[in-house]
């Protein structure tokens, strides 16, 4: 069969550091291999969950031909617009923090913190680029993948199109991820936004920025960007940020924006855009019917992800999906088509990095080694943290509050602040805590959220913990080093322990003392 040439993108700005990205991740001369008789596995998309189905089952040393289809910028999301450089802009807003906030530790803050904005940019493009290599073309063909650049599509149950070849497969996976929301407010198009997907080509920094939306997202860029120097007001639907994390939590972040002088506009209701001479104009209303406007030289919009179904052939191979929800999958990610499964953003309420990473490994042994259905590894048995890159940091696992009064479990939690952590002291950052639950007289760990300046680095100890079914009893008798942030989760684990000692237990261990 022919080989066929890929189609020519460009990514701005067209500076070294960005031709050095798509060099990697869609070479522009990057011709699509002769297709193979048939495949083992297509997968089509090659974000996080893509990458990992197909280096995974080409990488067993077994021989299957496995075939992998981008039609645009391979490593997806997370290394193009999402986690890499959204964390090479929070770790730039963190530096101009520290610097202004170091009179509490004894350092004298310099008069004026000065942002090279094109510069912080700059350094995210080169960090970007040089990480760029892990998931570029060139490597996945060298683990023996038929690498196609090109729109993929489904012409049947067997067999998808790419660039006018047909690649036949018994089995495949739909990895083709998400895009950020974009509200249908009148206006807001012809005035012009962004989204996670153009922030990052900004050169030029945004003097007045509103962001929509007060999730995870759109709390981490409005705080990285009013850091950086950003007048930025934070536009959100509902009465308080972070409103689907627990409560105490959100409300630590909210405070801590606040602090940094961003302002809010909660409970707003965005009603219309209009371009004028001072500006972009955002109206909105609140639930009183009352009016405001906000006036902006930039939007960014982070109200939220939808999944990438469409043109894509679903249809035509009996795979059912939802337009916001995504494709509909099992709890073995199959979907209603039995040779074909999802992975990823496209199929998954989890829509992270390490979600998808984790769900492409239970794909490549449920399509390739269950027999007869046999050995099926399950999405529900996951234990799945998340992290919320704010200043400080929030992280869970399992359960909140709310989800154990649903299930009718008699619960009860376990609080211990920072500011009684002495690393946290001498670090200056005592705002947060954690909180462990559990079921009222067993130490088994229902779900736990840490509010820290390095949450993230300290919740895996706990999803180590509920995975392998470790109770607070077992954390109790971890040595943590002296003096770390993470001896909260020993402080937590002790305080359960203290819980036993019961007026009975008492009278046990004085009868020990007398025999020892």
């Amino acid at each position: 069969m022919v080989q066929t040439p890929a189609k020519p993108i460009t990514y701005l700005p067209e500076d070294g550091f960005n031709q050095e990205l798509i060099a990697n991740v869609h070479p522009n001369d990057w011709i699509n291999p002769a297709p193979a008789k048939e495949y083992d596995l297509v997968v089509i998309g090659a974000g996080t969950a893509g990458l990992v189905v197909a280096a995974g089952a080409a990488g067993l040393g077994l021989g299957l031909k496995v075939a992998l289809i981008e039609k645009h910028m391979m490593g997806g999301d997370c290394l193009n617009v999402g986690c890499v450089p959204s964390k090479c802009l929070i770790s730039s807003s963190r530096v101009v923090a520290d610097m202004k906030n170091s009179a509490p530790y004894g350092i004298k803050p310099p008069a004026n913190v000065e942002v090279d904005f094109p510069a912080v940019m700059a350094r995210m493009r080169q960090l970007r680029a040089g990480i760029s290599h892990h998931d570029s073309a060139k490597r996945f063909q060298n683990l023996g993948i038929d690498v196609f650049l090109g729109a993929g599509k489904f012409v049947s149950s067997s067999a998808i199109t790419v660039e006018g070849a047909q690649l036949n497969f018994k089995k495949a996976v739909i990895a083709t991820g998400a895009r950020a929301v974009r509200p249908n407010v009148p206006g807001l198009a012809e005035a012009g936004f962004l989204t996670n997907e153009t922030v990052f080509s900004l050169t030029e920094q945004p003097k007045r920025l509103a962001v929509i939306g007060g999730g995870p997202i759109g709390c981490e860029l409005a705080q990285a960007f009013h850091r950086l120097g950003s007048e930025v007001t934070l536009i959100h639907k509902n009465g308080h940020l972070l409103d689907k994390e627990d409560p105490d939590a959100a409300e630590i972040v909210q405070k801590q924006l606040a602090a940094d002088g961003m302002a809010f506009v909660l409970n707003a209701k965005l009603e219309k855009v209009e371009v004028t001479a001072g500006g972009k104009v955002l109206h909105y209303s609140n639930p009183t019917g009352k009016m405001g406007t906000v006036v902006v030289d930039e939007i960014l919009v982070g109200a939220g992800r939808q999944p990438n179904v469409d043109g894509i052939g679903l249809e035509d191979v009996g795979v059912e999906y939802d337009p916001r929800r995504g494709v509909k999958v099992n709890d073995y990610l199959q979907t209603t088509n039995p040779k074909i499964y999802a992975a990823g953003d496209i199929c998954m309420d989890w829509k992270f990095t390490h979600a998808a990473d984790s769900a492409a490994r239970i794909v490549i042994k449920n399509t390739l080694f269950s027999p007869f259905g046999f050995g099926k590894s399950k999405l529900s048995d996951l234990v799945m943290p998340w992290v919320t890159f704010t200043a400080p940091e929030i992280a869970h696992v399992g359960m909140y509050e709310r989800d154990a009064k649903a299930k009718g479990i008699d619960f009860e939690v376990i609080h211990i602040p920072m500011s009684g952590v002495d690393r946290a002291i001498a670090d200056g950052q005592t705002e947060g805590f954690l909180k462990i639950m559990h079921p009222k007289g067993k130490d088994e760990i229902l779900g736990a959220t840490i509010v820290a300046d390095h949450a993230g680095e300290m919740i895996s100890e706990v999803t180590t913990a509920i995975t392998t079914k470790q109770g607070l009893s077992a954390l109790s008798g971890v040595i943590h080093p002296y003096p770390t942030q993470a001896e909260v989760i020993k402080k937590a684990a002790d305080a359960y322990k203290r819980k036993l000692l019961t007026p009975k237990t008492q009278k046990l261990l004085k009868f020990l003392v007398k025999l020892s």
